[in-house]
């Protein structure tokens, strides 16, 4: 007879296992049901083994399954062994007769862990379920250790670098985060041995010691690692290896744990923390000139040798009255940096931009000898003084100064004047997106005129955008805003409607302005070509095209030209024409019908000889090669006159009309 206290200990340790109990006999069913209900809090019944299996593929939660031998449709060692198809290791007490013997012998086959015998005896059950729920609880156990252990496996692989190698050191196996720092794929690695990444500045001294700590005294060796990607950059990683022992003491493999502490050696974060110990601190930031250019020019080891003898170089280069700088930052990609408190140059007297132009001098006049290769260089150099964002404003400093073709700039506040021009931008498309959704991005309507004739042959279409005070805005404050979001594609749209919309109102043609990026947008080169293909719009529409030099697929645009031309009888105009880009080889090959003349030379004509020349180079151009020519910003009498006496076909300005609704 079990005595209270195993029976205590057998309910203490059925208290979380669920039981799924399965019985044929109703009866039967009931009275087991109460004997087990005073033991297990969590029971599912089933009537026989069909429906006990289809319950338990739908909830594999079950620690245990106590179930008849003998029922219809399915028996219970045949759901036992169904059910272990899908949870291998679920314990299963059988409840039986004495009589079933071959059935028995089936179960202990099939690997029962328990038997109950009817009729049944309140000690051998409790017995039975004592030894089994051991089981059960031990199965628990392992499984909450398990997904312990995955958890831990899974924060480790998500964190580290991991690699492991064969006793020879040849990768076995790497993870992705080794993969990603690297630059290598799992399969450029697996099988190589770990000096594919290894970087030649590293000294011989650490892996000898680094293999005698793993290999001959077999214990863990803990270090910092200079390493290469495969693109040639450098990586540093702190790194554990540890040989894996099997139950002889023999090594089987190693493995190795890394942390990436590249960001924390480099010198841009000890540049940052110099900086902030000043109060008021000077930075110089230092670019190589066309470093981009250098950069695809020579191979990666080159360019690393050129920075490195120009960083060498640079505090010997500074005017020897600049000599107050005692360390080089050398921050990558061609960009240095020299960096002081600020009261040490005050103390000292020193001109600081008289200092960096004698560097920019010297650097200019000193040459980089390199495997029989002399390179010139050139700089670009961004300074600033203060206490907050010095780094940003020296870094935007060296943008501007690229951009604007200077090679000094004082760069003190250019973070804020950038995020002042951030937040006009934002409020600017605010304002774009409003006006989409009312519908205030419209087209006014310029005339076009026939300088003989003075009447209007047609109109130019040209946006307008609304704004909340019913205020009529210029696309100079908007449109170029537009491009650099999502709105702009939307706006083309509107034009384009409006633009062939007015064709139905009026007699006179139609010109609308087209950038690359209409015509490289699929949806609106399509929606132009349906357009024109109309019957009723056909020989009615020009397209002015504004010149580009950055264009990405210029035979796009030649096959949108040459088609529209076909299928719409459309007149294709160049916009702006006599400033900027002007390629009159590639002019030729637009195949052009009009030519505008840039309203820059059309509204100094007067007065500027040279703007004059130029147009009249234009005009005798044009009518060589048969193309017809529009003066823009034709604002008084006496231009137009000038402008008929050189021969300019038509005019468009205000003098002949401002931009207006038409309906």
């Amino acid at each position: 007879m079990i005595d209270k206290v195993q029976l205590n200990e057998l309910i203490n340790k059925a208290e979380d296992i669920k039981v799924l109990y399965v019985e044929d006999d109703e009866e039967v069913r009931l009275n087991i049901l109460k004997l087990l209900s005073s033991i297990f809090t969590d029971i599912t019944l089933a009537q026989n083994g069909h429906e006990a299996l289809e319950i338990f593929k739908n909830n594999k939660n079950f620690d245990l399954i106590i179930t008849d031998i003998n029922m219809p449709i399915m028996n219970g060692i045949k759901l036992i062994l169904e059910a272990r198809k899908i949870n291998y290791n679920i314990p299963s007490i059988i409840i039986t007769a004495h009589n079933e013997r071959e059935l028995i012998d089936e179960a202990i086959m099939a690997g029962i862990d328990g038997f109950i015998l009817k009729p049944i005896k309140l000690e051998q059950l409790y017995n039975t379920l004592l030894k089994v729920t051991e089981k059960c609880k031990l199965i628990k156990e392992h499984e909450k250790n398990l997904a312990i252990l995955n958890q831990y496996k899974d924060i480790t692989n998500k964190s580290s670098i991991i690699s492991k190698t064969d006793p020879n050191g040849m990768i076995t196996f790497v993870n992705d985060n080794f993969c990603k720092i690297s630059g290598y794929s799992e399969i450029e690695l697996i099988g190589r041995p770990h000096n594919i990444v290894r970087h030649p500045d590293n000294p011989k001294e650490l892996f000898a010691n680094l293999w005698k700590t793993i290999k001959v005294d077999k214990k863990p060796w803990a270090g910092i690692i200079k390493n290469l990607t495969k693109d040639g950059k450098s990586y540093f990683v702190k790194s554990t290896i540890k040989p894996i022992l099997d139950n002889r003491g023999e090594i089987i493999e190693y493995m190795a744990l890394r942390d990436d502490i590249t960001e924390i050696m480099s010198e841009k974060k000890q540049l940052i923390a110099s900086l902030e110990s000043c109060s008021k601190s000077f930075l110089a930031l230092i670019q190589i000139e066309n470093f981009d250019i250098l950069d695809k020019f020579y191979d990666t080891r080159s360019v690393e040798k050129i920075e490195v003898i120009l960083g060498n170089a640079i505090l010997a280069l500074l005017p020897k009255e600049g000599q107050i700088f005692e360390k080089i930052y050398k921050l990558g990609d061609g960009l240095f940096a020299l960096s002081c408190d600020y009261s040490r140059l005050e103390k000292a007297d020193k001109k600081v931009e008289n200092t960096l132009s004698e560097l920019i001098i010297n650097t200019k006049q000193e040459t980089i000898k390199l495997d029989n290769i002399e390179y010139d260089i050139s700089i670009v150099v961004s300074y600033c003084i203060g206490e907050k964002n010095l780094f940003e404003n020296a870094k935007y400093g060296i943008e501007r100064a690229i951009d604007t073709n200077m090679n000094l700039i004082f760069a003190n506040n250019l973070v804020e004047e950038a995020q002042k021009t951030a937040q006009k931008n934002i409020e600017t498309i605010h304002m774009v997106k409003k006006a989409l959704d009312n519908f205030k991005i419209i087209s006014y309507f310029q005339p076009i005129i026939d300088n003989k004739t003075k009447n209007i042959i047609k109109y130019e279409s040209l946006v307008r955008l609304i704004n909340e005070e019913g205020e009529t805005v210029s696309p100079f404050y908007f449109l170029d805003v537009s491009k650099k979001g999502a709105y702009y594609t939307k706006i083309t749209n509107r034009v384009i409607e409006s633009s062939f919309n007015i064709l139905d109102h009026i007699e006179h043609n139609v010109s609308i302005n087209l950038s690359v990026l209409d015509i490289e947008n699929n949806a609106i080169r399509n929606k132009l070509i349906n357009l024109v293909s109309k019957d009723k719009y056909k020989g009615r529409v020009t397209f002015e095209l504004l010149e580009d030099e950055n264009i990405k697929n210029f035979q796009n645009v030649k096959n949108f030209i040459s088609h529209v031309k076909k299928v719409g009888n459309v007149k294709i105009a160049i916009d702006d024409f006599g400033s900027g880009y002007s390629n009159f080889e590639r002019l030729l090959e637009y195949t052009p019908d009009i030519l505008k003349i840039d309203g820059s030379l059309i509204k100094n004509i007067e007065t500027d000889e040279f703007s004059r020349s130029l147009v009249e180079t234009i005009v005798t151009f044009a009518k060589k090669q048969n193309i017809e020519t529009i003066a823009e910003f034709v604002e008084n009498e006496n231009i137009y006159n000038i402008l008929n006496e050189i021969g300019v076909d038509y005019s468009q300005g205000y003098f002949f009309g401002k931009p207006e609704k038409l309906i």
